[in-house]
């Protein structure tokens, strides 16, 4: 491990857990920069970045299809509220589709978090908390609710079919909403979430197939995929450059 990267994600309050993954940070400490590598998983972010002990600058990161190598600069301090899907419609109330695999830049004062709020993690998560509450809408469509629940307890394994008929919804009328909002098909993000559910078995060392891939070989080209490396390697992670890695195998 890193001494001089430092990161925290907790889980969030349970009144916002439909829409809020995690909030966290990482901090390079460093004086040189962090090499790492992100990797999909199907979490949209919005960060609110310092440069030494400059403004905070805000982010919002759209889906992710593929791996990317990105250096974090010496002392960069980040802080990150991640968001399940849901979020977009809901809570962000703008279509992320615009920006697969890239970023829009926000205003500074986005949400309004103070500089004490920014400077101090538990304050900034509590901020966050009560920001998500004040935006939550009176009604929300049954149907996106169940799917989103489905996909996410399934780890990304049920079929487009299945998923289909469990909400009573067309997967041609999900796919749209799906490419609207997200920028890419509901099969696209169903994979990335197998993916990531993969993650979890290779930070204990297994490196086999423990989801529905159709054999090794298959399991094999869709970690080399979405990392960029053999199971193999990305088990190794050295130097810590696969974050959400080291993430799972503190957890």
């Amino acid at each position: 491990m890193d001494p001089n990267f430092l990161y925290q994600f907790t889980e969030p309050d349970p009144s916002i857990a439909d829409f809020v993954e995690s909030i966290g940070f990482f901090h390079n400490r460093s004086d040189q920069p962090k090499e790492v590598v992100i990797l999909p998983d199907g979490r949209i972010d919005l960060f609110f970045t310092q440069f030494a002990s400059g403004p905070y600058h805000a982010m919002l990161m759209g889906l992710e299809t593929l791996p990317e190598q990105r250096s974090i600069p010496p002392h960069m301090r980040t802080l990150v509220i991640s968001f399940k899907p849901l979020a977009v419609e809901y809570i962000l109330r703008m279509p992320i589709a615009g920006f697969l695999n890239s970023a829009q830049d926000l205003p500074s004062n986005f949400w309004n978090f103070s500089t004490d709020e920014l400077d101090n993690f538990d304050r900034f998560s509590e901020k966050a908390r009560e920001t998500v509450l004040q935006l939550l809408p009176q009604e929300i469509d049954s149907r996106k609710q169940q799917l989103f629940a489905l996909i996410y307890a399934s780890k990304g394994e049920m079929t487009v079919k299945a998923l289909s008929e469990k909400v009573a919804w067309s997967s041609r009328q999900i796919n749209r909403y799906f490419n609207y909002q997200y920028g890419l098909s509901l099969k696209a993000y169903c994979n990335i979430l197998r993916f990531r559910a993969s993650l979890a078995h290779i930070a204990q060392g297994k490196l086999f197939p423990e989801l529905n891939f159709t054999d090794q070989t298959h399991f094999i080209k869709e970690i080399k995929k979405f990392s960029g490396v053999v199971p193999k390697e990305l088990s190794k992670n050295q130097n810590d450059r696969f974050v959400l890695l080291s993430i799972l195998k503190q957890s």
